[in-house]
């Protein structure tokens, strides 16, 4: 029985991710900041661990107590949604610090382990934000950015250790937190400036049709976890596929 690792699996992506892969025959360990074993599936093969990415001590405490693991899944992220002027630098850190320093932290934590059994698989859950340029999202995009790039270098690095890496990018999910999360950091809200921009932004991503759901990214993950001749990045959903067809 192989065991995968996820980060972030009080919602959305993680949370569905987690049920996919018990439901397929796997040891899960999902981890959360503040752990709620109401939200996952009671079984023998679900294990719930405290973790908050940005911080030293609960990653080595969390890479300790898990054990061998066969697959990675960094999907802790936090969202901002603003023009950069309305946008704090405590903000901004704290975005970095979660989707890119905290992926960057976790991966160093496990690749001990995968070097030396030669085995083991890095899926990265970053965003189809990166396929285009969108307005209002420059400090999220350039988090999720980094993430890519450190994903396609790292799978070089370890490819002579049979370690694979691969990015999993998914669309605008409605159902997930993402846009509730991100408006908080609003903060006092969007620069009058910037008014007139954030309605033409939000009125055309409340015409989309084709957006993302939870269980596109689940199965994207599983086929980054299963198959060693997939794709270096996929994208999950309907408009994650569209973007990255006209990128």
């Amino acid at each position: 029985m192989k065991t995968i690792l996820i980060t972030g699996c009080s919602s959305g992506f993680g949370l569905e991710t987690a049920r996919y892969f018990l439901d397929r025959g796997w040891k899960v360990i999902a981890t959360m900041r503040m752990p709620r074993e109401e939200i996952l599936p009671r079984s023998e093969h679900m294990r719930l661990l405290a973790l908050d990415v940005t911080d030293p001590h609960s990653i080595g405490q969390a890479v300790e107590t898990a054990g061998p693991v066969d697959v990675l899944v960094n999907n802790a992220g936090i969202g901002v949604l603003n023009a950069l002027e309305g946008t704090s630098m405590d903000d901004i850190r704290e975005v970095f610090e979660t989707n890119t320093l905290g992926t960057i932290a976790m991966t160093q934590a496990l690749l001990p382990q995968f070097r030396q059994r030669r085995a083991g698989v890095i899926v990265n859950v970053t965003s189809s934000v990166t396929y285009r340029p969108f307005p209002l999202l420059a400090v999220y995009s350039a988090s999720k950015a980094a993430v890519n790039a450190f994903s396609e270098s790292l799978a070089l690095e370890l490819a002579p250790f049979d370690v694979r890496v691969r990015l999993v990018l998914p669309g605008r999910a409605p159902e997930t937190r993402f846009g509730e999360n991100a408006r908080t950091r609003m903060q006092d809200g969007i620069p009058d400036a910037y008014a007139e921009l954030a309605q033409n932004v939000f009125a055309e991503w409340g015409k989309a049709t084709a957006t993302t759901k939870a269980r596109d990214v689940a199965e994207a993950v599983w086929h980054a976890a299963n198959d060693p001749s997939c794709p270096p990045r996929i994208a999950a959903g309907a408009d994650a596929l569209a973007l990255a067809g006209t990128s």
